[in-house]
């Protein structure tokens, strides 16, 4: 609750309509402002225990009659985040809301561990909030996401996802590869260098931050990025159901409560989501539990059980895919090519204040799952139990004389894997070809200082010592090969950043830094499906310089965010299939990687008392001018060619508006540029535009109920294109079609109990 005394006398201490009879007034007047613009907010819900609701006018004014000492309130505007107030008989307050779709000079990011406005982050960083994921069908991750500047996120079949940022997906015929990803502070990411991020529903991811560019200094071994994700409890006391369903047999039902306990909360929820597929043999089924906790002194916890099967259509070479493009590959059906995945995850936290100075965060986790996944050439289980944690110290004071913010802590991640592969014969598991057993180690420390050298100079520099172990024990081979057990020790290494950003006003600000990555080989690149194991396979490593600005006018309607880098990576490890179809991996030499992304953000009108409350528009573009540098293999010399999958240009233009009555609509299009689909750079992805628009209406009655209803359609132009393809594919399936124009629509209703 934010109080400012200078508005105490527009809306009075005492009104005639708040006195009883005996004189004493049992009354109260509330002023809602919009935090930044200070404009009166009309409709917001004042509702009390009993369900009872207050509205604010249109001067932003809401009476309250028949208070009785210090109770207690919840405010809710279909464009505003909620929050709870305590008044008293009498009482004049002018309470400020925060709109949902927040000003970006005011906002506060983690960042490299910084917890700093995102105008004072010397690093590429930007955040998506629960208004970003709400703009979409709220079915994948994927469209949010790729607004973003330097980011593309693909879905080559449902639910089997890939992510690269300022890179390739070269490495990742499937997965998520070369890119930390954290749940709630915990590593989502396993030691063995892959992110089943398809395991997390929608509903489970309600923020994000994405860091671009090498972040070892902080975050351990990966060149792509970072991205931290997190699911907040909402407020009060709650229960929702929800209902959505669209083109190709797409339905999805959830459910969740929230209850407030003393000085915490708790929040649980289902959520089932199944879809027939575009595609020939493309059906998906996702069914999650998660449960989070908030408790007294920092404490909170998180369960997420996660059972996913997908089939898998496989890729189409171009004459295929002109015939049909709804087709399957050839042999998908007959073998049952699809993937079941189940998995728990349980992690527990402490953020721990140890004085006015020192702090302690700490989360660990334990997991467990299987993978069953019949492919067209052979049979694979796998069953695997994992337990890790990530703890970290934070001093916030002064040494020798300046600002210091110092940062120092450890990750630890162990998983072990009884993994087998089988022969195929019709979907079913047949011969065992091998069995191993698998032991996977990841450690590091780090350290990091933010030195405020002057009031408008701050210096981070950062480091950390990685240590990876791969323990690979052969235990069954029916192959030529006798079992045997092999160890494979990454050389420990430092990875060293340093940054610097310089505020050249109060609203803009300048940052620079220079910092080296190192990524070395997954497991699954080092060990391949037809059971060979590439010892020779090196890490990959390069250093990064950036530099950038960030800058914000007219009182924060316009924010402009722009970096250019350029990325030079050794050893670069790309894939290709072999004679049998069997994806392989090698290094390629070196990359030239620079780039420039930037974005735009313009909030034309931000009204609340107006018929149109909110109108903005924002815009992202991607220029990555990527080639291999040295690139020989097999007597062809690739370079100076474009990196494979990459889109020299990307441009993305977003406009949203809000009108009086809780009505809204969302528009989304986004060009990219055509993107070659092997080295030889003889085959491209044509470019393509996807338009994609919501529509919908929010509504509440009386603060008790609450709900939204809308629709929309993705691929508006129905363009033909693939939303990931396969790289440097072997007898020429490259293609991944995805679906053309689609409908959706959908239904939610809150009790607030």
């Amino acid at each position: 609750m934010v109080i400012k005394f200078k508005y105490l006398f527009a809306v009075g201490i005492f009104t005639a309509f708040g006195l009883e009879v005996s004189g004493q007034s049992t009354g109260a007047e509330v002023t809602f402002l919009e935090s930044g613009s200070q404009n009166p907010i009309s409709g917001v819900a004042v509702t009390d225990d009993s369900g009872t609701s207050w509205y604010s006018d249109a001067s932003g004014v809401a009476r309250i009659t028949g208070l009785t000492q210090n109770q207690t309130f919840k405010t809710y505007h279909h464009f505003y985040q909620a929050k709870k107030i305590s008044l008293d008989p009498g009482d004049s307050l002018i309470i400020t809301m925060d709109p949902k779709v927040q000003n970006l000079r005011e906002v506060v990011v983690t960042g490299y561990d910084s917890e700093r406005p995102l105008m004072d982050q010397a690093a590429p960083v930007h955040l998506l909030t629960e208004w970003d994921f709400n703009r979409f069908n709220e079915t994948s991750l994927v469209p949010v996401f790729n607004t973003l500047p330097g980011i593309r996120f693909e879905e080559r079949a449902p639910a089997s996802f890939r992510i690269s940022i300022r890179g390739s997906s070269l490495r990742a015929p499937f997965g998520v590869r070369n890119v930390k990803v954290y749940w709630n502070d915990i590593p989502f990411t396993g030691p063995e260098g892959t992110t089943t991020l398809n395991l997390l529903d929608f509903s489970n991811v309600s923020r994000a931050e994405v860091i671009k560019g090498p972040a070892g200094s902080i975050f351990g071994a990966g060149t792509g990025g970072v991205i931290n994700l997190s699911a907040t409890i909402p407020s009060g006391n709650k229960a929702t159901v929800e209902g959505l369903a669209g083109s190709f047999g797409l339905r999805r039902y959830r459910a969740q409560v929230t209850q407030d306990i003393e000085n915490g909360a708790i929040s649980a929820g289902f959520v089932m989501q199944q879809s027939e597929g575009y595609r020939d043999h493309s059906q998906s089924d996702r069914r999650v539990f998660h449960l989070s906790a908030e408790m007294d002194q920092g404490w909170q916890t998180h369960i997420l059980v996660s059972d996913l099967q997908y089939q898998i259509p496989g890729a189409l070479t171009e004459t295929q895919r002109a015939e049909n493009p709804q087709q399957a590959r050839p042999g998908s059906i007959d073998q049952n090519s699809s993937i079941h995945q189940r998995a728990l995850y349980w992690a527990i936290g402490k953020d721990h204040k140890i004085n006015s100075k020192w702090s302690n965060k700490t989360a660990l986790y334990v997991t467990t799952g299987d993978f069953d996944h019949p492919f067209i050439l052979d049979y694979k289980k796998e069953v695997y139990g994992g337990l890790g944690g990530r703890t970290r110290f934070i001093y916030d004071g002064t040494i020798g004389g300046l600002t210091t913010k110092w940062t120092g802590g450890a990750e630890y991640q162990y998983q072990r894997t009884a993994a087998q592969n089988f022969g195929n014969v019709m979907g079913q598991a047949d011969t065992l070809r091998f069995s191993d057993d698998l032991k996977n180690l990841q450690f590091f420390f780090f350290t990091q200082a933010e030195i405020n050298l002057s009031p408008t100079w701050i210096l981070t520099g950062g480091l950390s010592r990685n240590y990876l172990r791969y323990d690979i024990d052969r235990t069954a081979d029916a192959g030529p090969g006798n079992p045997a057990r092999l160890v494979r020790d990454f050389d420990p290494v430092w990875i060293p950043r340093v940054a610097l950003l310089k505020k050249i006003t109060p609203n803009t600000s300048w940052h620079g830094s220079v910092s080296w990555g190192f990524s070395p080989p997954t497991l699954d690149e080092v060990r391949t499906n037809e059971g060979s194991i590439n010892i020779v396979l090196m890490p990959e490593q390069g250093t990064s310089f950036e530099t950038g600005i960030r800058s914000s006018i007219w009182d924060g309607k316009i924010f402009a965010d722009i970096t250019a880098f350029y990325f030079r990576l050794d050893e670069t490890i790309t894939s290709f299939t072999n004679d049998q179809g069997v994806v392989l991996f090698r290094n390629a030499g070196s990359t030239d990687q620079p780039g420039i992304e930037a974005m735009l953000t313009y909030r034309i009108i931000s009204n609340p008392g107006a018929f149109l409350h909110l109108l903005q528009v924002r815009q992202s573009y991607t220029g990555h001018f990527f080639r291999f540098n040295e690139y020989d293999q097999r007597g062809n010399d690739f370079s100076g060619n474009q990196l494979t999958g990459v889109a020299p240009h990307t441009l993305v233009h977003t406009v949203d508006a809000n009108i009086k009555g809780g009505y809204y609509a969302n528009l989304t299009w986004q060009f990219t540029d055509k993107i070659p689909l092997n080295d030889a750079n003889t085959v491209y992805q044509e470019s393509y535009q996807l338009v994609n628009l919501r529509m919908g209406k929010r509504w509440s009655v009386k603060g008790k109920w609450d709900g939204e209803i809308f629709f929309g359609v993705d691929n508006l132009l129905d363009e033909d294109y693939s939303l990931g393809n396969d790289l440097n594919a072997f007898f020429d399936r490259f293609f991944q079609p995805a679906p053309g124009r689609n409908y959706y629509g959908g239904i939610k209703v809150g009790l607030n109990y």
